[in-house]
């Protein structure tokens, strides 16, 4: 059998439209391309963990990946989804911190590294660069805001249908234009909403019997957006 090439994504090719990196000329996209990494990563497997050094920038090029924080009580509270052109570890090294959280590949996927040497030098002498990467921060900052209000002030039922409309903006539809294009167990979902895989099941379940959604295996159909953002006071 013939053995294929593991080649590298080119950084000039990719129809990805990262926040960050958009804002490269070519030639910087062209340098990055040269210098970078980049891994293959089996659905289950961890990126890098919470606490570790930060080295560097994962830019994801295919694929789907979850990030998430130890809670005190050991619980593990999913804080973010990240998709195809969307980077990770960001963050922690523009503070000088460690990873504040561990990334999971939810999926199988492809993802690039680009040194923490070359990411200060473009945030250096790059302002588009820098600018993109400041309205990151401002946006996982106001997102993070959002989520302590969610869990102190909503139901369960509200938090799990939050969840569930979070997975639709961020990965949208199938072709069918009602399956969500992502695949979580309960308890994934759980720990996006920061409660039990019990009372995950059991709500699923009752807004299945409001046909609200419906559970095909670990896949969730909408059958009423609108109904669903009224359940959980989300508005358009």
């Amino acid at each position: 059998m013939k053995k294929v090439k593991n080649i590298i994504p080119s950084c000039l090719d990719c129809q990805n439209k990262n926040k960050v990196f958009c804002a490269m000329s070519t030639e910087e996209k062209a340098e990055v391309s040269r210098e970078k990494g980049h891994n293959f990563y089996k659905k289950g497997q961890t990126i890098f963990y919470e606490g570790n050094h930060s080295n560097g920038l994962y830019c994801i090029h295919s694929g789907k990946v979850s990030l998430t924080k130890l809670g005190d009580d050991g619980k593990r509270q999913v804080v973010r989804f990240a998709k195809e052109g969307e980077i990770l570890g960001y963050r922690s090294l523009i503070s000088g911190d460690s990873y504040q959280a561990t990334a999971t590949a939810i999926e199988d996927c492809t993802i690039c590294f680009v040194q923490k040497e070359k990411f200060n030098e473009l945030i250096a002498t790059n302002a588009g660069v820098a600018v993109n990467s400041m309205q990151l921060l401002a946006s996982d900052l106001r997102n993070a805001e959002n989520k302590l209000i969610s869990i102190a002030q909503k139901s369960v039922k509200e938090r799990i249908i939050e969840s569930i409309l979070l997975l639709q903006e961020t990965f949208g539809f199938e072709n069918d234009g009602e399956t969500l294009d992502v695949t979580l167990s309960r308890a994934e979902i759980a720990d996006t909403a920061g409660t039990t895989t019990e009372t995950t099941i059991r709500t699923l379940a009752k807004l299945s019997d409001e046909n609200l959604i419906n559970l095909v295996g670990k896949k969730i159909k909408i059958l009423n957006l609108g109904e669903l953002k009224k359940a959980c006071s989300v508005l358009d």
